[in-house]
């Protein structure tokens, strides 16, 4: 009986691997593909990365999004880890029940009607103070930061809450100034989840098209929206490399954020 548990239980795990992985497999392979059309193969080439890098568009898309992904992904960590401190070590004052449901309103918040909102609000803000004077990447961004904010809250706040007081109380009975126990006792145990939740906000603002396609402009196309109206033209092998270029630059981001946090963890103990 426990044999033919165990056995369902790898075979489901394998199921659910495959399901997850398996299309990403079939999207790097096909990168590869020499055939234009996506479900013939026609043996192995590198021209559709050579003709990805030679396309003036997709360049400009992709460097707006990691720019944009990148400022909202540090701003976000800033601000964010701020609201998780308060949220953590303020356990009481007024004003706390709306606080944390401002936190929380953006992760449930479906993303047409944050996109709707910010929509609404730039053009106010163009009709009674003159900005922004068009929506493009500084829209996108605020955007971005907006929600993601939120995300990076909720893990510096669950950091917070598992690390014993004891650390701090000692150091301040010692002497040290809150600012300095802050910067030498409690930023140095949180900056792993401060690494994740960086990761984590450049990850959404990246993947985002909904949001951006309300905030953004004429000239302020990201690379999920120019892909998303390639896609409705049709998959083109193109999308397939620039898809496992995108997989491998999340892949070395989580390996560097991993090697990070072990080497912090270590340091730690």
């Amino acid at each position: 009986m426990l044999n033919q548990r165990s056995r369902f239980i790898f075979s489901a795990l394998c199921f659910g691997f495959a399901f997850l992985y398996v299309p990403i497999l079939l999207v790097i392979i096909y990168s590869f593909n020499d055939s234009r059309l996506v479900t013939v193969w026609g043996g192995w080439t590198l021209k559709w990365y050579v003709e990805l890098f030679n396309n003036e568009n997709i360049l400009n898309a992709a460097l707006l999004s990691f720019k944009i992904a990148a400022i909202t992904a540090t701003f976000a960590t800033i601000m964010g880890t701020m609201a998780g401190f308060v949220m953590a070590r303020l356990k009481s004052f007024r004003g706390r029940m709306l606080f944390s449901g401002m936190i929380a309103s953006p992760l449930v918040m479906p993303e047409v009607i944050t996109g709707l909102s910010l929509l609404l609000l730039f053009v106010s803000l163009q009709d009674f103070i003159g900005w922004p004077s068009s929506r493009g990447m500084n829209t996108i961004t605020i955007a971005h930061i907006t929600f993601s904010m939120a995300y990076v809250a909720v893990i510096i706040q669950s950091r917070l809450t598992e690390i014993n007081d004891s650390l701090e109380e000692a150091a301040m009975d010692l002497g040290a100034r809150p600012l300095r126990v802050l910067w030498d006792i409690t930023l140095p145990i949180i900056f792993p989840a401060m690494i994740s939740g960086w990761l984590l906000s450049f990850t959404l603002s990246l993947d985002d098209l909904v949001i951006a396609s309300f905030v953004s402009g004429p000239g302020a196309t990201t690379l999920p929206m120019l892909i998303f109206s390639k896609v409705r033209l049709g998959v083109s092998p193109d999308i397939n490399a620039l898809a496992t270029i995108l997989i491998a630059v999340v892949t070395i981001g989580l390996c560097v954020a991993a090697w990070i946090t072990s080497r912090q963890n270590r340091s730690a103990n």
